[in-house]
C-alpha cells in the first residue's frame, strides 16, 4: 500500500459543498435576526436577505439534485450499518489514540457508515422540512399580498416551531461537521481536500486508482 494525490471532490461538488456551506450560514445569521437574537441588518432587511439566500439555496439544491442523478454521485449516500459500529468506536475512543480509520475512502465511497446516514438523513428529512416550511413562511407572509389563500394556515405559529428546529437542526450538523473537518489525517487534509479536489489516499502498489473528470 502507497499513498497517492487522487482526483476526489469535481469542480461541481466543491462549488456546491462551498456555496451551500456559506449559504447555510447566511441563513442562520439573518435567521437569528429574524428571531431577535441581535439586530445588525435590522429586521425588514433580515427577512428580505433572509428571502434571497433562500431562494439561492432552493436553485442549488435543484442543481445539485441534477448533478447527482446524471453522474450517479448519488449512490454515495445510500446508507449502509456496514463498519458502523467501528465507525462509531473510533469516533468515541479511537480517533483519541491516533487509531487507523476504520474505513478506507476511496473516490468510489467517499463517505464512512456514519456520514452516510447522517448526509441520507439530511436530504430526506432536515433540508425538505427546512425548505418546505420555509416556502410555507414566505409565501404566506412575506409579503401579504402574494399569500397563498387556499392553503387556509390559520396560524403561522407551528410553521415557524418546524422550521425553527429544522434550522438548529442544520446548525448542529454544521457544528459538528466543522469538528469533523479536523479529524482526517492531517487537521488541515480534509479542508485542503474540499478545496482543491485531490486527498492523499492509500492505493495498492498494483492497483490504479479510479478516475474521475
Amino acid at each position: 500500500m502507497s499513498k497517492k494525490s487522487v482526483y476526489v471532490y469535481r469542480s461541481f461538488e466543491r462549488f456546491w459543498h462551498w456555496f451551500q456551506a456559506m449559504l447555510i450560514f447566511f441563513l442562520a445569521f439573518t435567521g437569528f435576526e429574524i428571531h431577535g437574537t441581535y439586530s445588525f441588518f435590522g429586521f425588514r432587511n433580515a427577512v428580505t436577505y433572509h428571502n434571497i439566500a433562500a431562494y439561492l439555496f432552493i436553485a442549488l439544491i435543484i442543481f445539485a439534485i441534477f448533478w447527482h442523478v446524471a453522474t450517479g454521485e448519488w449512490k454515495q449516500y445510500v446508507p449502509t450499518f456496514v463498519h458502523i459500529k467501528a465507525q462509531l468506536n473510533y469516533y468515541i475512543f479511537g480517533i483519541f489514540n491516533n487509531a487507523a480509520h476504520p474505513v478506507k475512502k476511496t473516490v468510489l465511497s467517499k463517505l464512512n457508515p456514519l456520514q452516510k446516514l447522517t448526509y441520507f438523513g439530511l436530504k430526506i428529512l432536515v433540508i425538505p422540512v427546512i425548505v418546505s416550511s420555509g416556502l410555507l413562511y414566505m409565501l404566506y407572509r412575506y409579503p401579504q399580498r402574494y399569500g397563498i389563500e387556499t392553503l387556509n394556515v390559520q396560524s403561522l405559529e407551528t410553521i415557524a416551531i418546524i422550521h425553527t428546529i429544522g434550522a438548529f437542526l442544520l446548525t448542529s450538523f454544521v457544528v459538528a461537521h466543522l469538528y469533523l473537518i479536523t479529524t482526517g489525517e492531517t487537521i488541515t487534509s480534509n479542508l485542503k481536500a474540499m478545496l482543491t479536489g485531490y486527498e492523499e489516499l492509500e492505493i495498492k502498489d498494483d492497483q490504479t486508482s479510479p478516475s474521475i473528470e
